[in-house]
């Protein structure tokens, strides 16, 4: 094996690593959502990950003095805060109403829905000027039908969950997070970007549970565990291994792994809380995921 190939391998391990802490992490705020309401979790996850980040920064700066590089400690400061109010506002959106959701239905269709991001990226790409191929369409048509064997099959009736709303809600509004993310990443750094968007959502967050929600201490004890995973491993650690693991590596691949996150969220729900899905659910899942894996795999350019 050479030594690009043994690169590629560690930075593919790092991604599937991420994509397991993510996906456990719906456990983990199905357990808090039982203690905390969803803006009183996100306020604390999202500070712990501020905290975590900005102890990241520090570390850089000082490697930085050490090696004589003469950056300064903000790197485009009026692009990062505008590009960071903006991401950060949609991160707080979209976690918000993924939290409100999480608890409840299950973890596996908690992960299953909230990556319908993936095919509604590229869909909102029509908007922007870009044509849809007949691959992305398909996958489309192939995701409806996953969801509806997955969230209706068995029902009286057609019709989602508040729960579920509020998952399929929570897509879209990542969708244009990433799209944001992806407008502002290439111009400034991503550590930094990461901090601010963490920032505003930790106090758009906080605001909102002043005005919507009491916590007390013994709530807050009660979703301890789940509040120092989601911000340290969820947010600081997995964000930190997504910016390692997919430089240099070939961008089809880094989607991919990063795909097993809603595969990881159905085992954890198993494993952990002991959540089953039925043949119909599991095979609504199957389809899912094939549509996540078709949406992230490229076109072929034409010669």
């Amino acid at each position: 094996m050479t030594q690009a190939q043994e690169k590629q391998l560690r930075n593919t391990l790092l991604l599937l690593l991420g994509a397991l802490i993510w996906g456990v992490a719906f456990v983990a705020q199905s357990v808090g959502s039982g203690y905390v309401g969803p803006y009183t979790f996100l306020a604390a996850r999202s500070w712990l990950a501020c905290v975590f980040l900005a102890g990241l920064m520090l570390v850089r700066r000082a490697d930085r003095r050490r090696r004589g590089t003469g950056l300064p400690f903000w790197i485009h400061p009026r692009t990062l805060f505008c590009g960071g109010a903006l991401c950060g506002t949609a991160l707080f959106a979209a976690s918000a109403a993924q939290q409100a959701g999480v608890g409840s239905t299950t973890t596996a269709k908690a992960g299953f829905l909230t990556a319908l991001y993936v095919v509604l990226v590229p869909l909102l790409g029509i908007f922007a000027g870009r044509r849809p191929g007949r691959r992305l369409c398909l996958c489309v048509v192939v995701s409806l039908i996953g969801l509806y064997l997955l969230c209706l099959a068995g029902r009286g009736s057609l019709s989602l969950t508040g729960g579920e709303w509020l998952l399929l809600l929570c897509a879209l509004l990542f969708s244009f997070q990433i799209m944001l993310v992806d407008r502002y990443s290439p111009r400034l750094d991503g550590v930094q970007l990461s901090f601010v968007q963490f920032f505003v959502t930790a106090v758009l967050s906080t605001v909102f549970m002043l005005i919507f929600e009491s916590p007390t201490l013994p709530q807050l004890l009660g979703a301890g565990t789940s509040i120092l995973y989601c911000g340290i491993l969820s947010s600081g650690v997995g964000y930190t291994l997504q910016i390692v693991g997919q430089k240099d590596l070939d961008p089809t691949i880094a989607s991919l792994a990063m795909c097993m996150e809603s595969v990881f969220s159905a085992l954890a729900g198993w494993i952990v809380l002991g959540q089953t899905l039925s043949p119909v659910e599991t095979l609504g899942c199957v389809l899912m995921f094939v549509a996540i894996v078709g949406a992230q795999i490229p076109d072929k350019k034409k010669t």
